[in-house]
């Protein structure tokens, strides 16, 4: 797909997402959105440059490799190859998803991303962007362990992007339609657990396109209330916390306790 078209079908897809997050929301606001927009704009804007900078040169040497990697070695072409690699590049991603909550090196990095006070389709990319840097590492190898075309891995990114969008949005899609919907991708109630500013609700729900990783792996957890759902993270939880420089330092300061005695519900 041409790399404008892509553009615009990802700021198409931004700004329907916003508004009707804003005409229906999910979970009510608990600060300005303007400040809010501010921080998750500039944040997303380091992440888009690192990710030109130094995401898309290192993939599009590594796609070069096309006799290396598991698709090339099973031997499959065309559209198997392309489901295939499809599934392999998400299910790596939910292991990298892990990995960044996980490693506290990492998470140090990733905290970013969810000490955002509310959640909608403004923190989808907002990412510190040295956490964008560090995953070339990650995204190198992804390629050359899969070996996707680079028609498969341009899908995958496109609709990974679109996924993004849509699961961190604000919108509340009746709760039958969501239940069928979840049953394949990622919704917005499911991502939403995800963010509460509880870790056992933070250590789950960790799929980006497919709900099925979690699934498989026993992380999936779809039974707390939205209005039970706190965003954020206990320990950076006061205003001063969510501006624009304060989230560019923050990685590199003596970190806090993070959940702070909210390490599961009930207990």
């Amino acid at each position: 797909m041409n790399l404008w078209l892509n553009a615009a079908l990802l700021a198409a897809a931004y700004v329907a997402l916003f508004l009707l997050g804003r005409a229906v929301p999910l979970r009510r606001e608990k600060t300005p959105l303007l400040p809010r927009l501010w921080v998750n704009f500039a944040l997303s804007a380091a992440a888009f440059a690192t990710t030109v900078l130094l995401v898309e040169p290192a993939v599009a040497a590594t796609l070069g490799y096309r006799s290396v990697g598991l698709i090339p070695l099973l031997g499959l072409q065309g559209v198997a190859a392309g489901v295939a690699s499809f599934l392999l590049l998400d299910l790596t991603f939910y292991y990298w998803h892990v990995a960044n909550h996980r490693s506290a090196f990492l998470w140090r990095f990733h905290n970013v991303h969810h000490v955002d006070p509310d959640l909608d389709v403004s923190t989808a990319f907002r990412f510190h962007f040295i956490e964008i840097a560090l995953s070339v590492v990650f995204r190198v190898a992804q390629v050359l362990l899969i070996g996707p075309s680079l028609a498969a891995y341009a899908a995958y990114v496109l609709t990974f992007q679109l996924a993004t969008l849509f699961h961190h949005s604000n919108i509340r899609l009746p709760i039958s339609f969501e239940r069928a919907l979840n049953l394949l991708v990622v919704t917005p109630r499911m991502h939403g657990i995800h963010h509460s500013d509880i870790r056992q609700d933070d250590f789950s729900n960790w799929g980006v396109v497919f709900s099925c990783w979690d699934r498989l792996h026993r992380t999936l957890r779809l039974d707390v209330p939205q209005d039970q759902v706190v965003i954020g993270v206990p320990a950076y939880a006061n205003p001063e916390d969510n501006g624009v420089l304060r989230t560019f330092v923050m990685p590199f300061e003596p970190q806090r306790d993070y959940w702070r005695g909210r390490l599961s519900r009930g207990g």
